[in-house]
């Protein structure tokens, strides 16, 4: 995977993509292999230091049942409050936020139950661009938003994710069609890559 490049990697539901994207943050360890980043093994990382560089952006956020100031801030405690309004507009969170009769300071229960699917993913959007890490991986889960919320996430992930090294498990075609590279997954085996139109003429089917 080339360093500051989008990565997509596709493949049927169950074909291992999840998992491969998990092997990166090590929440499952390779049974065999290693991953090399700058040509260290992540193995012999400090795990604290290797979760650091890297964000997750997926439809699994953890969020607690404090304010949406503090649920952003989590993800950096250093973070200055000008840095909390910042992430929020770069993610598109300041549209909801601002509806709110409390805005920053309203409460949103336990993992964000007073929010949407497409709020709560703009909050994990708005944590992953105040902890400014150089790898974005990205579970994209938009497909049961509707297309207006689904728009305006994926403005904010453009954003996020330039210049960065970035993976992605891809359902929409723009993200395939804007990868500098893809990988085809099928039952745990890399079974092609390329660009979007090498793999569309090379394709029998």
């Amino acid at each position: 995977i080339t360093g500051g490049k989008l990565t997509a990697l596709v493949g049927l539901s169950g074909s291992g993509k999840s998992t491969l994207l998990s092997l990166i943050p090590r929440i499952y360890e390779p049974t065999s292999g290693n991953i090399l980043i700058d040509e260290q093994s992540i193995k012999e990382v400090n795990l604290h230091s290797l979760r650091k560089k890297i964000s997750i952006v997926d439809q699994n956020i953890t969020l607690f049942d404090d304010t949406i100031f503090n649920n952003i801030k989590y993800a950096n405690p250093n973070a200055a409050d000008k840095e909390v309004y910042n992430a929020a507009e770069l993610s598109m969170s300041l549209d909801f936020i601002n509806n709110l009769d409390k805005k920053f300071e309203t409460i949103i229960g336990e993992n964000g139950v007073r929010l949407s699917g497409g709020e709560k993913q703009r909050l994990s959007i708005a944590r992953a661009f105040i902890k400014n890490s150089p790898i974005i991986l990205l579970d994209e889960a938009t497909s049961s938003l509707d297309s207006e919320t689904e728009e305006k996430i994926q403005k904010a992930l453009d954003v996020l994710t330039s210049n960065k090294t970035t993976v992605v498990i891809a359902h929409r075609l723009s993200t395939i069609l804007n990868a500098d590279k893809i990988y085809v997954i099928d039952n745990g085996h890399v079974v092609d890559s390329g660009k979007h139109e090498n793999l569309i003429k090379d394709s029998i089917i």
